[in-house]
This record gives C-alpha cells, sequence and structure tokens, in this order.
C-alpha cells in the first residue's frame, strides 16, 4: 500500500489538494478498499460525472456523518449518453470540484481512463429490472439506465462499499440501483438523500448553470406546479391535476412529462389509493436545457 500511498499523496501534491487523496487506478482502489476493511472501517462511497454543487455535497456530507472513510468518484461515463455530442459537451471541471470536496472527502477516484473501467472492449451486461428502466426517463433516454448500471456496478464492486449515495432528484435511477444491488448479490446498502433546492425550489443540477437568470427564476414553476399536486390531491382526481399542473407550466416550458406514479414500480395510478405511495415527476426544457424533478406523497 506505501506505493499507493505515495502515487496518490503526490497527485494531490500536484493538483493542490490538500485533505484528500487522489486515485486514478481501479485496481489501486480495490486494494485500498480492502485495507480499510481489514482495518473494520466502513466505507460511504458517492459516485458521481463530476460538475460538483451543493446537491453532491450533501450525499458527502451525509456518507461523512455515517461512514469512517469516505470515496467520491468522477467519471462521466460513456454508456449512459444516447448522443456523442452530449458526451463531449458534458462538463469536465475537476480541478473546481477537487477544492469543493477535498475538506470533507477521504479518496476522490478519477479513472485515468475508460478502459481502466470498461476493459480494451465495452460490453455491457443486460440487467433485468422489471420494466422500471422504461417508464419516464427511460421513454426519453432509451438505453441510459442500462448503461448507468453497468458503471454502477462495476464502481460498487471496485469499491465494496457499506453505503453508496445517491440523490433523489434522480428518484427511478435511485429505484434502479436498489434493484442492481439485489440482481448482483452485493451487502452495499443504497442510501437515498432529499433533494437540495435553490432558494426559489428549482432543484440544484449542473445544468442550472447552462440557463439564463430569467430562465433560473421562471423553472421555479416546476417546483410550484409538483407542490400543487400535492396539495389539492385529495380534492381532485389524478388527470384534473395533471391537467391543472401541466397548464401552469406550458407556455414557460416545454413540458415533455408530468406523470403520477406508483413510487414503487413507477407504474401508472389511476386513483390515489391504488399504490404504495406517490411519485410525481417532471421533465422539461426551458432555455433549450432539460431539467427533472419530483417529489412524493
Amino acid at each position: 500500500m506505501s506505493e499507493l500511498s505515495i502515487f496518490s499523496v503526490s497527485l494531490a501534491h500536484s493538483t493542490g489538494l490538500t485533505h484528500m487523496e487522489l486515485i486514478q487506478k481501479s485496481k489501486d482502489l480495490n486494494s485500498l478498499a480492502k485495507q480499510i476493511k481489514s482495518e473494520r472501517k466502513t466505507i460511504g462511497f458517492v459516485p458521481t460525472m463530476g460538475a460538483l454543487h451543493s446537491g453532491h455535497l450533501s450525499l458527502i456530507q451525509r456518507a461523512r456523518k455515517e461512514c469512517d472513510i469516505v470515496i467520491c468518484s468522477i467519471f462521466v461515463n460513456p454508456t449512459q449518453f444516447n448522443e456523442q455530442s452530449d458526451l463531449e459537451k458534458y462538463p469536465r471541471t475537476l480541478e473546481a470540484d477537487s477544492k469543493l470536496i477535498e475538506s470533507i472527502c477521504d479518496y476522490l477516484f478519477v479513472p485515468q481512463s475508460v478502459e481502466d473501467i470498461y476493459g480494451k472492449e465495452i460490453t455491457l451486461k443486460e440487467f433485468d429490472f422489471d420494466g422500471l428502466e422504461n417508464e419516464l426517463e427511460g421513454e426519453f433516454r432509451p438505453r441510459h439506465f442500462q448503461g448507468m448500471a453497468n458503471v454502477v456496478s462495476i464502481l460498487l464492486n471496485i469499491v465494496t462499499a457499506d453505503k453508496a449515495y445517491f440523490g433523489l432528484k434522480d428518484y427511478q435511477q435511485f429505484k434502479i440501483v436498489e434493484r442492481l444491488t439485489k440482481l448482483i448479490q452485493l451487502d452495499t446498502k443504497i442510501v437515498g438523500c432529499p433533494i437540495i433546492r435553490e432558494a426559489n425550489g428549482l432543484a440544484r443540477s449542473s445544468r442550472n448553470e447552462l440557463l439564463s437568470e430569467a430562465a433560473r427564476e421562471a423553472a421555479a414553476v416546476i417546483f410550484y406546479s409538483l407542490n400543487y399536486i400535492k396539495e389539492f390531491h385529495p380534492f381532485l382526481s389524478i388527470p384534473e391535476l395533471q391537467e391543472k399542473a401541466k397548464g401552469m407550466i406550458e407556455g414557460i416550458m416545454d413540458v415533455e412529462y408530468l406523470e403520477i406514479r406508483d413510487a414503487e414500480t413507477l407504474k401508472e395510478i389511476t386513483s390515489w389509493t391504488e399504490n404504495n405511495g406517490v411519485f410525481i415527476s417532471f421533465a422539461g426544457t426551458i432555455d433549450g436545457v432539460r431539467l427533472i424533478d419530483n417529489i412524493r406523497i
């Protein structure tokens, strides 16, 4: 392990990191995880694609409270992008990200190449999520969740964390990762963390930085409409509330979907009583920027 420590510290000095170590090889991270486990310490893991913001920080802070060692990863995963142009445009802000988390994270894993994660040739496993991956986002982003699940599966096997932390803004992703750990028989507990919002209610997202100030304010209508459904659901039917909420947003944003679903299966419901909890999900665009949000009843 001394070789790993020297390598990591030298990287830390070269990038200005002072409180955490930077690791670039998956085999080194796996060796580190084994050492941590041998010392009977718990590992909290936060996988990300970078462009970090306060939402990501909340995940790391939760891990910091609950685990002995915190590991964060930054890897822009090519297999969950439907368009090559979207992959190329995705922001890479490693220096800023590192400074943001250096005081609350122990180890930052930044794979030196795609090959380090997938091997010489990318071959995706097909996971059976019982249709979860085809609902909502799955209709608009085909293959996205299979790509996401493959990289999460690989990372979880490398890190062997006790707990892994995911934001509930991507609630569908959270439910799929929960199922993934059962399929691959991992003991890692998947922890869902609350959505962090801006002052006007807009869910924090890296994409928010692409919005004009006016669009950022206008996008507050998303949270307003979701809360409208939550507040009035005892008095109106599901179709009535969907229509009213969409009417609030249309003209301000282009609506891809505003759906009221079963919180476990993500299937459509026709009444407020036939469910395992209600999940209200939105996707739409403003200023050419696609935003998602949700709340639960």
